[in-house]
Parts: C-alpha cells; structure tokens; sequence
C-alpha cells in the first residue's frame, strides 16, 4: 500500500514539474515579442529519497524556482552601446542641422561678401553713377542680410536644443521615478524568497531606457532593489527613492541650458564631459562645442568684413556737398562679456566687477569664446586668459591686447573668485545691418589725387595711390621734387589754403617701394629723372575720381580674416573672405563626416551587444515549441504513471475485499 501511495506521488509531483514547464514554457511563447523580455526557465531538483531496508527509493522531482535566462555583464554592456550610440546620432542630427547654416554656392556667405565686392568693381567704372551706387548698397544689404539671417538659424538651433535637453531631463526623472517603483516591488516581493523575474525584466528594460539619455552605472543592493547613478557616482536611484535632476542656465552663459543635481543646498551643474553618453551628452557637447565653433566662425567673418569695409569707406570722400569721408557702410553686434553666476554681488544683485573688451583690429580676431579668471599662481592684478578653441593660457593685466581685441577691467577691479566669458566675436552677426542709406554716401573717390608735372623729363607716371589711414588731411598738399636720377628726392607740406608750410624732408625711391607721406602710399611705374615733380592734393572732382572704389574692390584678394600677431609684433598672413567661408564649410562639414562614421560605428556596435544579449535572453519560437511538445510528453507519462498507480491501487482493494 505504502508503495502505491509513493507511486501515485512521485506521478502528481512529476505532474506538477511539467505542468509548471508547460505553464512557463506558453509564458516566454506569449511574451517573444515583448521588448526587454528575458526567457524563463524552470528549474527542477530530486527530491530527497526515502530510505527502505532495501536501498533508497526515489521520491520524484520538485520545482526549485524559476530562473530567467540573463546576464548582467551583457545587459550593462548592451546599455553602455546603446548610451553611446544615442549620444553620437544626437550630436550627429544637430550638426547636420548646423551644416545648413553654411551652404554653399549662390546660397552661401561667400557668394553675398563676392557679390558686393564685385559692386565696387562696377562702381570703380562708373563711379558718379546713382545706378552703381545702389547696386552696391543693395549688395550690403544682401551680405548683412545673410550674416543676420546665418545668426538667427543658430539662436533657433540653440533655442531646439534647449527644448530637446528639457524633454530629456523629464523623461530621465520620469523614468527614474519608474525604477524606484520598480525596486519597491522587487523588494516586497521578493523577501517571500523567490526572484520576481518579470518586475527585473521590466526593472533592466526602463534602465536601458534611461540609458538611451543618460549614461547610467547600477550597483544591485542584497535586498534585490538596484542603485542607479549618473554623471561618475551622482544619485539617481537609491531603493525606491529618486533624485530628479535639475534643468537651469549655464552658469557661466545663461543663453545656453545646463542640468544639474541638487546636493542638500548645493547645486551642482554637471558638464556634459561627465556624463558619458546618452542623448544628454550628445545635446550638450553639441551646444559647448560644435555650435560654439559654428557661431564663432561666422561672427569672426562678420567682425573682419565689416571692419575692413568700414575702415576702407572711412578712407574715401562721397558725393555730399561738401565732400566728406565716408561714413560705415554696416554695423554688427559688437563684442560681449559674460559674468559667472557666482561672481561677487552688491545688496541689489547686481555684479560688482564689470569686464569690457574693445577691438583694436578686427582682422586678428580669433574664432573663440576665451574665459578669464584670477591667475592662480600669478601676482595680485594678474588674470589668466584661456582661449578655449585651442586651449591656449596667458597671463594679462588690464587694458592688455591680445587677439586683437584689448581687455578692460573696471572699478572696483574683479575679485580673486570672479570668472568671465568673453566673446569678442560671438555676437558679430547678430542684427548685422547696413547702416548707410543714401547711395551718395558710398565714398567711391580717394580725398587726394596724383598729378605729375608737365614738364617731367623721365618715364615715372603714377602706379596707385592708395590712403593708408583715414586720418590723412586732404587739405594739406604734398609737393615731392626728385633731385637725382637714382631716386632721391624732397617733399614739403603745405597747407592747401594758407601756403603754409607744415613739414619737410627727404627720401629715396626705390622700384617697387611706395613713397609714404601724410598717410597715403605712391606707387610709381617707370624711373623719374632729376627735377621730375609731381604734387598730392586734394581731390578736385570726387564724383570722377574712383580710387577708393578701387580699394575696396581689392579688399577680395586680401588675407583680412584671422590674422596673428607673431612675437616679433609682424601680422602673420590670413585667410581672404572667401577662403574664410570656405574653411568653416570644410569644418562643418568635417565634424558632420566624422560624427556620421562615429554614429554609424556607435550604432552597429550597440546592435551587436544587444544580439548578444539577446542571444541568450530572447525567446526563439522554435525552440520553444520543441520544448512544449517535450513537456506535452513528460506530463502525458506523468499522468500515465498515476494512471497506473490509481489501478495498482485499485487491484489491492479489490485483492484486500476478496
């Protein structure tokens, strides 16, 4: 009898372990599609046998527990991918955004600053004509235009930037709040001594999510929940309690949007260096960086063209009665400081210390953003400067120049702990606007003109004059007498009403050199012989005269852009305005190229490690079918075998009744 009864059990235990099989075995069927799902898997132990006289008898299986086909080395790997492939297709994604800032062709900047230039070349030929006139007014107003609308597409991309980190951080502190959910459920449930497999499934799934904006370290605590933390070892998660993070603007630049955490009653801006990957990551180290890069780059031609126009029309006479040197054709945003949040403040929350920066020569302004602070190792009144497009230190006092632009501190003088962000050219294109309205304003003549003796005897006729500085006085005649046939000469100066005489000396010409006097340049063409005379006076008819035109149309062949001072104080060569363009096309482009090879190489890497992942986690319908049948089969024997233990038991009553 006993028999029979360790029969009929070892049968409804075999049932039960099959039933359970079968039961988990339809759950990883039902749920293969689901995203995150890792396969279960049944797990069965021999039960303990029972002792006979005549050995140990088997007492059947029992189900242990069931396990979940996952491994954690592969899940932190195939979120590590993810977070890095989502940071590189968000950067990528925004810089092609930027790459339409700069197109090229008849689109593009360079074509508007060559389209002007070629409106003086017009008006070189023609330079009392109103027509010509407004062409190149209109030519301005095209450049200026384009530089303003260039401006407006970054501030836009900086606008959607600051939306898409804000959704991030939300959906960050909603997911955040999931998992701690999550891990309250875990730790509940599980303290009845059985892993919840479907809650880890879903615990692993919202934190792959997470991973997807921002880069995440987990660390498991014995009670079964997970600590999340971000940013190098900053809370996220800790049991089921949630550390939202904080969105606010960038300290040192409140125009751009930083995240941060709240440490008791600090909080802490997090860089997005620290961050490692995700789409947070990605959004910011485009917004720090590569947007930087972009806006510096058009403000650095912005600042050097309009200068440079501005500086050769200040130069030239108009068409005004009277004549006068001509007034600046554009005007552009300037230069900006930025105080950091936490410089020092008087009783109103105003800052105390103010910087200001003043450019002295636009053609040396550097495509860079430079932060200035006390110089830590320095003297009292000494200031460190860091350019951060290439990371160059030095050390400055106030009113130092450096990069064309001079700096100024102001009184009372900035304390130790103060920072500042200067741009000197960030803001260059911003609102660029043609400030000239009248075509008659355009100063086409040169306010002097050349004029050679009649009675000269040698070959010298006039090459070019050209007006070095706008502080040349027209009304000062200049009277040059060549007194040998190797070149020397006299020069006197005199007032154009009085007669007067204001200055006198003498000079060697050579071939090839200008004669420089009361700043003009003379070229000369041919060899003057001894007694050749020519005079520098006043422009007589502007409305004839085209010198000036011809100066600014030669501005195009010129290296205006981004010119360095080199130690021994010479100005190192440059880059035309079309070249200039040219180059930052070829940087946004680079940085597009390179991004898109990262986030291609990111991407397939990440699927990689979840096909590994999955590999072991995922659910293969035809295995699984195979293993329903399998289990069909074990339970129809289990089944038999009570079966057969009912009828055993059956035939003993029959036997016990006869």
């Amino acid at each position: 009898m006993g028999s029979t009864t360790a029969m009929m059990s070892i049968g409804l235990r075999a049932m039960l372990a099959n039933q359970a099989a079968l039961q988990t075995t339809g759950h990883n069927i039902a749920n293969a599609s689901v995203e995150g799902y890792s396969r279960q898997r049944v797990e069965l132990a021999t039960a303990s046998p029972q002792y006979t006289p005549n050995g140990f008898l088997g007492r059947g299986a029992d189900v242990q527990t069931v396990t979940r086909m996952h491994s954690d080395h592969l899940t932190r790997e195939a979120a590590a991918s993810r977070s890095l492939a989502s940071m590189d297709a968000a950067r990528l994604e925004v810089l092609q955004q930027i790459e339409t800032v700069f197109p090229v062709g008849e689109a593009g900047l360079g074509q508007a600053m060559g389209g002007f230039l070629d409106a003086t070349v017009d008006l070189a030929n023609r330079p009392g004509d109103t027509a010509a006139r407004q062409v190149v007014l209109a030519r301005a107003q095209d450049t200026a235009s384009r530089f303003a609308s260039a401006d407006e597409q970054l501030d836009a991309i900086q606008r959607h930037l600051g939306e898409r980190i804000a959704d991030s951080v939300g959906k960050v502190n909603d997911i955040a709040r999931g998992i701690a959910e999550v891990n309250r459920k875990i730790t509940a449930l599980e303290g009845l001594g059985q892993p919840v497999n479907d809650l880890r499934d879903r615990r692993d799934q919202l934190i792959a999510s997470l991973g997807e904006h921002i880069q995440v370290t987990t660390i498991p605590a014995s009670d079964g929940s997970i600590g999340v933390f971000v940013a190098g070892g900053q809370r996220l998660v800790l049991g089921d309690s949630a550390s939202p993070l904080l969105l606010q603007p960038d300290p040192e630049d409140p125009s751009r949007t930083a995240i941060a955490v709240r440490e008791g009653e600090l909080v802490r801006t997090l860089p997005a260096a620290y961050l490692g990957g995700g789409t947070l990551a990605g959004l910011l180290t485009v917004q720090s960086q590569d947007l930087v890069s972009a806006r510096t780059q058009l403000g650095q031609m912005a600042a050097a063209f309009a200068d440079a126009v501005n500086q050769q029309q200040a130069r030239g006479l108009d068409l005004g009665n009277p004549p006068a040197a001509g007034g600046p054709i554009f005007t552009t945003g300037g230069t900006r400081v930025v105080a950091s949040a936490g410089n020092e403040r008087d009783v109103n929350g105003a800052f105390v210390a103010q910087v200001a920066l003043a450019v002295d020569d636009a053609s040396q302004l550097v495509a860079s953003e430079y932060e200035l602070r006390a110089d830590p190792g320095g003297a009292p009144g000494a200031w460190q400067l860091t350019r951060r497009a290439d990371g160059l230190v030095r050390t400055i006092a106030d009113g130092d120049t450096v990069d064309g632009f001079t700096v100024s501190l102001g009184t009372p003088p900035p304390v130790a702990t103060d920072r500042f962000l200067l741009k000197p050219v960030s803001a260059a294109a911003d609102g660029m606007r043609v400030a000239l309205g009248d075509p008659r304003g355009i100063a086409a003549a040169l306010p002097v003109t050349a004029t050679l003796a009649a009675d000269n005897t040698g070959t010298a006729r006039v090459a070019s004059l050209t007006v070095a500085s706008s502080a040349i006085d027209p009304e000062q005649t200049a009277s040059i007498v060549f007194t040998s046939a190797t070149g020397d000469y006299s020069w006197e100066l005199r007032d154009r009403a009085t007669d007067t005489l204001l200055g006198s000396g003498t000079g060697t010409w050579t071939a090839g050199e200008p004669i420089e006097l009361n700043g003009f340049e003379l070229r000369l063409d041919g060899v003057p012989r001894s007694g050749d005379a020519l005079t520098v006076a006043k422009t007589a008819h502007p409305a004839a005269n085209n010198g000036n035109a011809l100066a600014l149309a030669g501005l195009r062949d010129l290296a205006l852009v981004g010119r360095s001072l080199q130690p021994s104080g010479e100005v190192g060569a440059g880059r035309s305005f079309t070249e200039a363009y040219a180059s930052a096309m070829a940087d946004v482009g680079v940085r597009v190229q390179g991004a898109r090879v990262t986030a291609d190489v990111s991407a397939g890497v990440a699927a990689q490690a979840e096909q590994t992942r999955a590999a072991l986690s995922g659910v293969n319908l035809d295995e699984e079918a195979a293993r329903l049948l399998a289990f069909q089969q074990s339970y129809q024997a289990a089944a038999k075998v009570l079966q057969v233990a009912q009828s055993v038991f059956d035939t003993l009553l029959e036997t016990t009744r006869t």
